[in-house]
This record gives C-alpha cells, sequence and structure tokens, in this order.
C-alpha cells in the first residue's frame, strides 16, 4: 500500500480525520490516495466479515476486493445518518449475504429437480405445528424487509451477528439506554408487520 506524502504543512492530514470526515473529502475530492486511507483502515474488519461467510481465506479476499470496488463506486451512498463503521459493516454484510444466496443458487441449479423432489418429499412428512413454523419463519423474514432499514439493521446486528449492547454502543455512538429503546422499538415495528403478513397468509 502506498503511503500518502504528507507533512505537518499541509491543509489537512487524512490519517487523523475520522472515517466520516475522510469519507467526505473522498467524495468531494477526485484523490484516490484518500480511499487508499480508508481501505487501510477497513480492510481487516471487511476481510474477517467476509471470512465468515466463506471460510475459504481466499474467496474471502475475492469478496473483499469486490466490496472496496463497489464502495469506491457507492460510497457517495453514505450521508452520515449513522458512524461509517456501522454502514459499511451493514454494506459488507448485505454484499456477503447477496454473494452467499448467489452461490447457493447456482450451486444447486443444476439439481433444481431433486432440490424439489426433497422440498415436496419433507413437506409431505412435516406436521401441521412443523408446517406452521415454516410459515412463520418465512413471514418473518418477509416483514424484516418491510420494516425501516435502520430498525432491521440494528436487528439483525443484535440477533443474527450476536452484537451485545456495548458492541452497538460503539457501532452507534450511543448510551446503553438509547441503544435499549431503539431495539425494544424495533422489535415493536417488527412484531407490528409480523402479525399483519402472517395473518393475512392465513385468510
Amino acid at each position: 500500500m502506498i503511503i500518502p506524502n504528507l507533512t505537518l504543512n499541509d491543509s489537512y492530514l487524512p490519517y487523523k480525520l475520522t472515517d466520516e470526515a475522510l469519507v467526505k473529502l473522498i467524495v468531494s475530492s477526485d484523490d484516490p490516495m484518500l480511499f487508499k486511507v480508508l481501505y487501510e483502515r477497513c480492510v481487516l474488519m471487511v476481510f474477517n466479515r467476509c471470512l465468515s461467510f466463506s471460510k475459504n481465506s481466499q474467496e474471502a479476499e475475492d469478496i473483499c476486493q469486490d466490496i472496496f470496488l463497489k464502495l469506491l463506486i457507492k460510497i457517495d451512498s453514505f450521508k452520515g445518518a449513522s458512524k461509517f463503521s456501522t454502514w459499511l459493516y451493514s454494506f459488507t454484510y448485505n454484499h456477503c449475504v447477496n454473494y452467499y444466496h448467489r452461490n447457493k443458487f447456482k450451486k444447486f441449479e443444476k439439481n433444481a429437480s431433486n432440490i424439489e423432489q426433497m422440498c415436496d418429499e419433507v413437506i409431505a412428512q412435516a406436521t401441521e405445528e412443523d408446517l406452521d413454523q415454516l410459515l412463520k419463519l418465512e413471514k418473518l423474514s418477509e416483514a424484516l424487509e418491510l420494516i425501516p432499514f435502520e430498525d432491521k439493521q440494528i436487528l439483525m446486528l443484535k440477533y443474527q451477528d450476536f452484537k451485545s449492547i456495548k458492541d452497538l454502543m460503539e457501532l452507534h455512538n450511543a448510551g446503553e439506554s438509547a441503544i435499549k429503546m431503539r431495539l425494544k422499538r424495533a422489535k415493536e415495528k417488527l412484531l407490528g408487520v409480523y402479525n399483519v403478513v402472517y395473518f393475512q397468509a392465513l385468510l
């Protein structure tokens, strides 16, 4: 990684800027060195997140590079509504999920008939209670897509990525009571939407 030749006489020192200020500077300038500074700061976090999905270091590295290429193009979509680290975590998570599902689909596409047969067998052997649980899970996923992004994000961080309250406090730069209130409100919204989509499915 090439380090910019900066001195104390420079009008700004990218390495001393906050993530948010650095991103703002990247968007407003055409200096590629600034993005390299951001890359150095964030690459380990992004790579580790990719590795948790792929379990293969080479594949994780490829996904990581794809994410930074995508980030270079879409970095101006960061509007500062949250900390950049939180936004990037979500950006990375969404890319990994999409990558996983795309590759999972490709992997099984050739065996679609076999999969369909397997699903039919599972459903044929399932009890009424099992089918009800499958419906609930399906409608829960649907409800997650219908609530505001900020609510979905904090719920996924807490219950899918197993982030602690302390982790969420750091990610969102907020106090404990504020995080607990956000979680409470997010769960209430999710439950409200879930009840609607679930009971509509029963009609």
